[in-house]
């Protein structure tokens, strides 16, 4: 498939992990790709895999408005338009309400849901133009909640329903607006849970299809809602978690 021929996409956090592989999914399928993101080394390895006149690395912090303002020109200047943003930067620090910092909370709000509002903010002008897409990673932890992650959680819910104001505002003017759930996902910032038997086990047991979701099959959905095919799809977040979701949260009964 070559959906994205001729059309430009930003992605941030594109270093590694889910942002990595969108990158590789829009640039397999034609697109020019500007890869974003905090860490240089980590950006160029990833575009070093790609078509080097498709690919454009732009290091910078999309929780500071004058590096947004840098990344939306640099994409301009190098590519012309702007057809599709992927807002993938993410972190995911843990703890409670009664735990946190200050410094914590506004970390996990500024990289998760405040970097969303400055990168789309900036983009819009030029998605107007070309009828294009917004397609923001989110989390299953922002359609209900988990343990031990007060400040993710709100962000991720946050998110959700920014993307469902979004699609709303955006929508007579022809760019849509959608985003992806994951569930586990074997990335780097899920490193330290991956490592932990137990945890996995537990995982692997909740998780209908029976293991954690590879970076790729995140990147498809990312792919698919960013194209075409989706044309008449706008204000959904999308589950993208092997059946978690559709379970009421009981254990499976013995022999499942």
């Amino acid at each position: 498939m070559r959906r994205f021929e001729g059309k430009v996409v930003i992605v941030t956090g594109a270093g590694s992990g889910i942002g990595a592989a969108a990158a590789a999914r829009f640039a397999d399928e034609g697109a020019a790709v500007v890869l974003a993101g905090r860490r240089k080394a980590h950006l160029q390895e990833v575009a070093a895999r790609l078509p080097a006149d498709r690919a454009l690395v732009h290091v910078a912090d999309v929780t500071d408005e004058r590096d947004v303002a840098s990344l939306v020109d640099a994409t301009l200047h190098s590519f012309g338009r702007i057809d599709v943003l992927a807002n993938n930067a993410g972190i995911f620090e843990g703890a409670t309400v009664a735990d946190a910092t200050t410094e914590h909370w506004r970390k996990v709000m500024a990289t998760n849901l405040d970097a969303v509002f400055f990168v789309s903010r900036a983009a819009i002008p030029q998605l107007l133009k070309t009828h294009g897409a917004i397609v923001n990673t989110s989390s299953v932890s922002g359609l209900r909640g988990e343990w031990g992650a007060a400040a993710y959680v709100a962000a991720k819910g946050a998110l959700n329903n920014l993307t469902r104001a979004m699609a709303l505002d955006l929508a007579r003017d022809g760019v849509r607006v959608n985003s992806v759930c994951p569930t586990m996902t074997a990335t780097p910032m899920t490193a330290g849970m991956a490592s932990q038997p137990e945890l996995m086990a537990k995982f692997r047991d909740r998780i209908p299809l029976g293991r954690a979701a590879d970076p790729k099959e995140i990147a498809a959905a990312i792919a698919f809602l960013a194209s075409d095919d989706a044309s008449f799809i706008t204000g959904v977040n999308l589950p993208v978690d092997g059946g978690t979701s559709a379970s009421n949260g009981e254990p499976a009964p013995l022999g499942y």
